[in-house]
């Protein structure tokens, strides 16, 4: 059953590259990075019930495993090439791993990313991936990087992910139109959009960059620790969706798009000679980008409310092991 398993997963992400000299059905792949090209890699797990809701949609789980990865070469300004999957069932459910996949192959084809090995195994519904990308020699994006003075901006918006969370953990309503914004935020809680193209875009522009999983707040003070600066951002200028404003008081939502996480949407900085220039590099890609803040001195990450005091946080963000 387990081969039965591999061959259909296999038989999904078929994806022919050149420099895949040797795919799964070995002991190991044989891959080539291509000359003048640095190797990025990185890995995620995510466990059933800690990293998505006991429930989700086999197709939601596949496309999510793939698009946290994902959106860690964006944060590096990298091109995807492979992945490696390790999946972990229960049991040998042939349905949901033909769902699974459909969702992961579903992301990773317009990328050209080719699957290239992995493992299953029985246990606790848990899933982990790896992926590789490619990155010109001394292009990569980095956390530290941040100067005093460079502008703080984000791609998308924020807070939806951890409003679709919100929403799955509470009754639905039976309104047609707050149905609809309940779906939007949940869609993008399930499905988020990993900005592979404003990454490779932002090489050579931006002087740090992270992408945003555990909150605004936390990840922004990642580039701070990395960089030795501190971050000053404006609360009235974090971009956020219609339908979280439209669900949630301004109190809420705003505590959404701070510490809610889950986003991965990339959140970097632009010394100020360039920040013209990059919005408009970005706003051609269509995926928004908005300036938030600056980079200062000090340490941490501080937030000006639209009364111009400074706010209060009482969380930073998500810790696995808080």
């Amino acid at each position: 059953m387990e081969f039965d398993l591999i061959e259909l997963i296999r038989r999904h992400t078929a994806q022919p590259r050149d420099d895949m000299r040797l795919g799964i059905g070995d002991d190991a792949a044989l891959l080539a990075v291509p000359a003048g090209q640095e190797l990025a890699v990185a890995i995620d797990t995510l466990v059933e019930g800690v990293h998505f809701p006991r429930g989700t949609e086999a197709a939601d789980i596949g496309w999510k495993a793939l698009a946290v990865n994902l959106s860690d070469l964006a944060a590096m300004g990298a091109s995807p090439a492979w992945a490696l999957l390790a999946l972990t069932l229960p049991e040998a459910d042939s349905a949901f791993v033909e769902g699974f996949i459909e969702g992961f192959a579903k992301l990773a084809q317009p990328h050209r990313l080719a699957l290239v090995g992995g493992d299953t195994t029985r246990g606790p519904l848990c899933i982990s991936v790896a992926v590789h990308g490619f990155v010109p020699p001394g292009r990569a994006l980095t956390r530290a990087g941040a100067r005093i003075g460079d502008a703080v901006l984000v791609t998308g918006t924020l807070g939806d992910a951890a409003a679709g969370l919100q929403a799955l953990q509470q009754p639905a309503r039976v309104d047609d139109q707050r149905a609809g914004l309940r779906e939007f935020l949940i869609e993008r809680l399930n499905r988020p959009t990993p900005r592979l193209a404003a990454g490779t875009a932002l090489r050579g522009q931006a002087s740090a960059c992270i992408d945003i999983s555990d909150g605004l707040l936390a990840d922004l003070a990642h580039i701070c620790t990395a960089s030795g600066v501190g971050a000053e951002i404006e609360a009235a200028l974090l971009p956020r969706s219609s339908a979280l404003l439209h669900l949630h008081d301004e109190t809420t939502a705003l505590h959404f798009a701070l510490s809610g996480g889950d986003d991965y949407e990339l959140c970097f900085t632009v010394p100020a000679n360039r920040l013209a220039e990059v919005q408009a590099d970005l706003g051609r890609l269509g995926c928004g980008v908005t300036k938030i803040g600056r980079i200062v001195e000090g340490h941490g990450v501080r937030v000006r409310g639209s009364d111009g005091a400074w706010l209060t946080t009482d969380r930073s963000g998500w810790e696995h092991f808080a």
